[in-house]
């Protein structure tokens, strides 16, 4: 057929199709003498729009017919098919041969035949499938459409999983089969009748009846996926989380979980978003039905019949550069959170701390300028650490301001203040050269750290009891200048200047105890330190056929008058440092935080070399040394932590430090740093790693080693060893595996067991035997096989986490952990701890 003849058939199709199926609303042209005038022009969308090859008019019947290729546009729709047939008598439009409907939200409808309501608003369809815009299907032998806005699937299917390319009929990973399934469109609902989930077309699961939302829902009430738990503590647990969409903009989750041993724990979590931000609220509590699962005070919860805990975060924009917010926890105890496997993002959880951190914050950033002002509580999670040893941090105020290319010097300007208060109620301590004394000792259990003897020599003061307050101030300018031949020149100067206020509280016979290690007077007193420096380096370039490499010298001297005051300051922030390559041209010096602060004049020297090798290859290397030239050597000045001491920089000339980076291929790393003793070149501290990563095969080493550091209290070699890798096994399979060894834990073995020889010597008692313990011991280990999708993700790891006494473990600690997700569906999550396994830090009787 020409062009010519194809648009005069669909021309007359239209014409015909939009006068009988719609009336005089879709006619085009005049209205006849004496006809009713049409009530308002048709629009532009409700136009209906119709191409095909041919036409067949069957005048007996009543009925108008679109042959080859037709496609009508009408109200946001299109219709496809082999033929069309409208039938005037029943007011009928049947589809028939390649039949498919596409809804203007972008829904597919296919079937075999289409017999539906001259609006195309309610039908039949025959053989449907429906492919939904988020990949989602339905399919079933028969469907009905009904009010435009439902549809009734007969033995319908539906899946979020993709059909095999290879072969399609085949079913997908995931189906649930139902004997009817009904999608209510104003309900944005779709319930299933007699359904049963279907794994590769096997039935796993039957349901009598469940809804859910479809899927253009964002936020809906009604039940979330439920959650199990079981221990030995709780019991075996259900919960079935109920959200309640309240409004757009906030909502409330309702968690009521029935434990077997301790009754109904019940949940509640309120979530609102407002214009300048959100916030939210979560809230548990359990009055629990058997206390003798958990331990007696002080290591467990048995004397609490009432457990709960109360959380909120917020965030909130007082304009484009301020903001507000908080984090902020509190439990009736110390256990709550893991006995009742409750998630809480306070909480930071590492093998020797827990603890659970609230905060409250104001916060302000321009390009040049950033400003913080906040507050902390600590919370300990474990029985070892006592609560009126944990400092209150109120105010924390940080301010820094950035000048760049001020007109009467160049270069950089900057502006540092920091304001710190804190009040803690009980003194703490710590024992040189080991932990062996404890303010509480039992028959069964120690606790609390204490000195046998309370003198500087043989005692820490980790902490002062009462409060401790400083302001610090610094401005400092530095500029590069670069010379003709290369060398890059950097002057530096600063002032700073600090006031302390220190009011100690010495009452009580822990308290007191501070005053023969330290000055405990109240007291107010200020500090200035003046710096000028200079930073030299001249980079060497080089290329050859195998790389490009830069070489460059590096040399700082810094020079400040002698640290005052040194052992009148309450070191709070400043009690971790670690000398590394990392902070050895630091211009403010290399203790962590503002209560310590670098003196006299230091040098610092090294190496820098860079290299790269063709499009992927890198290597980056770093060895240095740093050098105290004059005055009083800070870090040789132990302050009532000794901080400094043991560092690698109390010594005039500070042990050797170096840092590698390399790359020899595209995903394969090394990275490395080490400090070495300057005279024995013994290492003192050594961390290493390497990673390699492709698209099927991933694996990761690490090692790492530090050596004591008795004015520390850390009186013994720490070093151990990971291995992990993940290995693509299958399509969408993943196994993963890792294991961590302790490679000094058979010293630990030998130390217990010589204390527990000469203990059965002195009471003539058997002899313990000798450990058969080698460098080799096993921390921690898990194994995980994941399977993941378009549509499904499923996970099962196995973790196992060996006994710690140090961290306050007695007994290993086996968890397996499943999780199943499909999409739209839902997702179930279920841990299990493996046998009898306890730890002290649990508060769980070990009797279950």
């Amino acid at each position: 057929m020409t062009n010519v003849a194809r648009f005069a058939a669909a021309t007359a199709l239209a014409s015909s199709l939009a006068f009988l199926l719609a009336g005089p609303a879709f006619a085009q042209g005049k209205p006849a003498p004496g006809s009713k005038p049409a009530a308002a022009a048709a629009k532009p969308q409700d136009r209906m729009v119709v191409d095909a090859r041919e036409l067949v008019y069957d005048n007996d019947k009543k009925t108008v017919a679109a042959v080859g290729d037709v496609q009508i546009l009408y109200q946001g729709r299109t219709i496809e098919a082999d033929r069309v047939v409208y039938d005037q008598a029943n007011k009928r439009v049947i589809a028939v041969g390649n039949a498919r409907i596409t809804e203007s939200n972008g829904s597919v409808i296919t079937g075999d035949r289409f017999n539906l309501t001259d609006d195309f608003r309610d039908g039949f369809i025959d053989s449907l499938r429906v492919v939904n815009p988020d990949k989602t299907r339905f399919s079933a032998p028969r469907a009905e459409r009904t009010d435009g806005e439902t549809f009734v699937f007969d033995k319908g299917i539906y899946t979020a999983c993709e059909p095999c390319k290879d072969n399609p009929e085949r079913p997908p990973l995931w189906q649930v089969r139902s004997a009817r399934i009904i999608h209510k469109k104003s309900e944005q609902t779709i319930y299933y009748e007699d359904a049963r989930l279907e794994f590769a077309g096997i039935p796993m699961a039957y349901i009598p009846y469940m809804s859910g939302p479809d899927s253009t829902v964002k936020r809906k009430t009604g039940f979330l996926s439920p959650k199990f738990i079981n221990t030995s503590a709780l019991g075996f647990g259900v919960g079935l989380p109920y959200f309640i969409n309240l409004a757009p903009n906030y909502d409330l989750t309702l968690t009521p979980t029935y434990l077997t041993r301790q009754g109904l724990l019940g949940q509640a979590e309120w979530r609102h978003r407002l214009l300048n931000g959100s916030y939210s609220i979560r809230a548990s509590g359990i009055f629990q039905q058997d206390k003798d699962a958990f331990l007696a005070a002080p290591l467990g919860p048995r004397d609490k019949e009432f457990r709960g805990a109360l959380e909120s975060t917020g965030k909130f924009f007082i304009n484009p550069r301020w903001t507000i917010g908080w984090n902020a926890s509190m439990s009736t105890d110390r256990w709550f959170y893991k006995n009742y496997r409750i998630l809480n993002s306070s909480l930071s959880n590492t093998t020797y701390l827990q603890e659970s951190i609230s905060t409250a914050y104001l916060n302000g950033q321009s390009p040049t300028a950033w400003f913080d002002l906040r507050g902390y509580y600590f919370q300990p999670l474990n029985y070892q650490d006592w609560q009126k040893q944990q400092p209150v941090v109120l105010p924390v105020l940080d301010y820094d301001k950035r000048v760049h290319k001020p007109s009467f010097l160049g270069g950089e300007l900057e502006f540092n203040v920091n304001v710190t208060s804190l009040t803690r109620d009980t003194a703490a301590f710590a024992e040189l050269p080991q932990q062996k004394t404890y303010l509480v000792t039992t028959p069964t259990y120690s606790l609390y750290d204490g000195c046998a003897i309370y003198d500087k020599n043989h005692c820490l003061v980790r902490g002062l009891a009462g409060n401790v307050s400083r302001a610090t101030a610094q401005v400092s300018w530095r500029r590069n200048i670069i010379d003709p031949l290369g060398q890059i020149w950097t002057p530096y100067a600063s002032l700073r200047a600090d006031i302390f206020a220190i009011a100690p509280d010495t009452t009580g016979i822990i308290n007191s105890r501070v005053s023969t290690i330290a000055d405990t007077s109240d007291e107010v007193f200020g500090r200035v330190m003046p710096a000028v420096g200079v930073m030299y380096r001249y980079p060497f370039v080089a290329k050859t056929d195998w790389g490009t490499h830069i070489i460059e010298p590096v040399a700082q001297i810094v020079a400040r008058p002698n640290e005052t005051n040194s052992l009148r300051v309450a070191n709070e922030d400043s009690q971790s440092l670690v000398f590394d390559a990392n902070n050895l041209f630091e211009w403010n010096g290399k203790f962590s935080g503002y209560d310590r602060l670098e003196g006299g004049t230091r040098a610092n020297v090294g190496a820098l070399y860079t290299g790269r090798f063709g499009k992927e290859a890198y290597a980056n290397l770093l060895i240095g040394q740093s050098f105290q030239l004059g005055g009083r050597n800070s870090y040789a000045t132990g302050d009532m932590i000794n901080t400094g001491l043991d560092s690698g920089l109390n010594t005039d000339s500070s042990d050797y430090v170096a840092r590698a980076q390399i790359s020899p291929a595209k995903g394969f790393f090394l990275t490395g740093a080490t400090r070495l003793n300057s005279t024995t070149f013994e290492a003192q501290r050594i961390d290493a790693a390497a990673t390699y990563s492709n698209s099927v095969f991933s694996t990761s080493v690490g090692y790492g080693r530090y050596e004591p550091q008795p004015n520390l209290g850390i009186f013994r070699r720490r070093e151990g060893l990971s291995l992990n890798g993940s290995l693509l096994v299958a399509q969408n399979w993943r196994v993963r595996a890792g294991v961590l060894f302790d490679l000094d834990k058979y010293k630990y073995d030998r130390e217990v067991w010589r204390n527990a020889y000469a203990a059965a010597q002195a009471a003539s008692a058997a002899l313990p035997a000798y450990p058969n313990t080698g460098p080799f011991q096993t921390a921690s280990t898990s194994f995980g096989i994941n399977y993941t999708d378009e549509c499904t993700v499923f996970d099962v790891s196995y973790t196992q986490s060996y006994a710690d006494r140090q961290a306050g473990a007695t007994k290993d600690t086996r968890t397996i952990m499943f999780r199943l997700e499909l999409r739209t569906l839902g997702e179930i999550n279920y841990s299990q701890n493996l046998g009898n396994t306890t730890s002290t830090n649990d508060g769980i009787s070990s009797s279950n």
